[in-house]
């Protein structure tokens, strides 16, 4: 991509945005960088970048000037680009116009983390050589001028708004549930963001879906590649501790897979048919398998004590999250930690979920009279003030055999630094309970 001596913006300075203004510097670019936030609150190195500033506000950004101009992933809409002549396009549009190896997109409002993490940990098991990024961290642009093999980008809606060429070699869509509504105006504008990855596929390509997921097989249809579906019924199946390829009768071992949750058993059969379509073989699966460590806060196994498991799914930022992770806890009955900031959906499945696997719900933070009426009378509700309180209170209401999930259902922002912060303090707070004394 040749940008010598163009005028691009780039919009939003945090870590992608630092990305994306050095990327277009290398290209030959001359590059304004712009953000709502003052200096203090930015990335350091912002004053060694070599570009123009313009910071606290966009108001002496002149946008009709550009030649491109460059979105960061969090940057809300700007009304100050609707006359804007120039091309607008989202950070990981750009550093996929830069790099030359097929991508890998992964995307869905649940699970996409640690699925993409699978399939990087079995290409590299191959002996692939990859990046691994996008939302999942590391920022898209890194990927460019890398001699790589495969480029594997976790995919958010956010960043799909703005990728009018978007060509991903295989594009995973795991699912779609209500999120992001304080951003969107409804859920079709929502799930059409999330199926932008599939629109320039053609044919060769692989677009992967859960069998039987009509919104998923809508999105994916969009484009011209052939499917390829996980979960029963589908290509690939999940049959006990492991996957089940239809078509040839292989056979993928997940024993001793650090993976909780039938829900990321289904993960895992999606990240198999991924990079089963760039040709992997069996042996770097199962390698690759073996050697997966599970992402922080994502069914993630803290503790056993007093016959209950204690999981931290504190990553569980949406209802539909909160429900899957729920119905796929091994245990028959669980006791849930939810609430915080409110995203504006339903909480009707969650509270039919309980129904359904729940012994009782602890409700915290801004949303927990929301959930708390959803549920209604359909099991206990207790509410709790801090998560030390709620972990104690979920205890009391456990039985052996139970697990307590805390598996949120909203942002964490009213009470915590973020999910992260949310989780380290679940963690402690389980940790904290002592032997098998404290119970009584």
């Amino acid at each position: 991509m040749d940008l010598s001596n163009k005028r691009v913006i780039v919009v939003g300075l945090g870590k992608s945005g630092v990305a994306a203004a050095r990327l277009c510097l290398r290209r030959g670019a001359r590059v304004l960088g712009t953000d709502a936030a003052p200096a203090e609150k930015l990335p350091r190195e912002l004053g060694q970048l070599g570009v123009e500033l313009c910071l606290g506000g966009h108001a002496g950004v002149d946008f009709a000037r550009a030649d491109l101009i460059v979105l960061s992933p969090g940057v809300p809409p700007l009304p100050q680009l609707a006359h804007a002549t120039a091309p607008v396009i989202g950070e990981m549009e750009l550093a996929a116009r830069c790099v030359t190896a097929p991508i890998l997109a992964v995307g869905g409002t649940n699970g996409k983390s640690t699925t993409t993490t699978l399939c990087a940990d079995m290409l590299r098991a191959g002996g692939q050589r990859i990046f691994a990024g996008a939302n999942l961290g590391t920022p898209a642009c890194e990927a460019a001028d890398q001699p790589l093999d495969v480029v594997v980008f976790e995919v958010s809606s956010f960043q799909l708004e703005h990728a009018p060429s978007f060509h991903p070699k295989v594009s995973v869509l795991l699912n779609i549930s209500e999120d992001h509504l304080d951003r969107y105006a409804s859920f079709d504008e929502y799930a059409t963001a999330k199926g932008n990855a599939f629109v320039n596929q053609i044919e060769g390509d692989v677009a992967v879906v859960p069998q039987g997921d009509p919104a998923c097989e809508k999105q994916a249809r969009r484009g011209r590649a052939k499917l390829a579906s996980f979960g029963q019924g589908g290509d690939y199946v999940v049959h006990g501790r492991s996957v089940v390829e239809r078509a040839s009768g292989e056979v993928f071992s997940l024993e001793g897979v650090d993976l909780h949750g039938r829900h990321n058993l289904e993960n895992a059969a999606a990240a198999i048919a991924a990079v089963r379509a760039l040709g992997l073989g069996r042996s770097a699966i199962e390698a690759g398998l073996r050697g997966f460590h599970p992402l922080h806060h994502r069914m993630a196994l803290v503790r056993e004590a007093f016959g209950v498991r204690f999981y931290d799914d504190s990553k569980g930022t949406n209802v539909g999250a909160a429900v899957t992770a729920l119905r796929g806890l091994e245990e028959e009955r669980a006791v849930l930690i939810a609430g915080g900031r409110d995203k504006l959906g339903s909480y009707e499945p969650l509270a039919e979920a309980l129904a359904e696997k729940g012994r009782a719900v602890v409700v915290i933070g801004e949303a927990a009279e929301r959930i708390a009426q959803a549920v209604g009378e359909r099991l206990p509700v207790a509410r709790a003030g801090s998560m030390e309180e709620a972990v104690q209170v979920a205890l009391g209401l456990a039985k052996p055999g139970d697990a307590v999930l805390l598996s949120p259902a909203c942002s964490s922002y009213d009470m915590f630094r973020d999910y992260v912060d949310r989780g380290n303090r679940f963690a402690a707070a389980v940790s904290a309970l002592g032997g098998e004394e404290a119970r009584a």
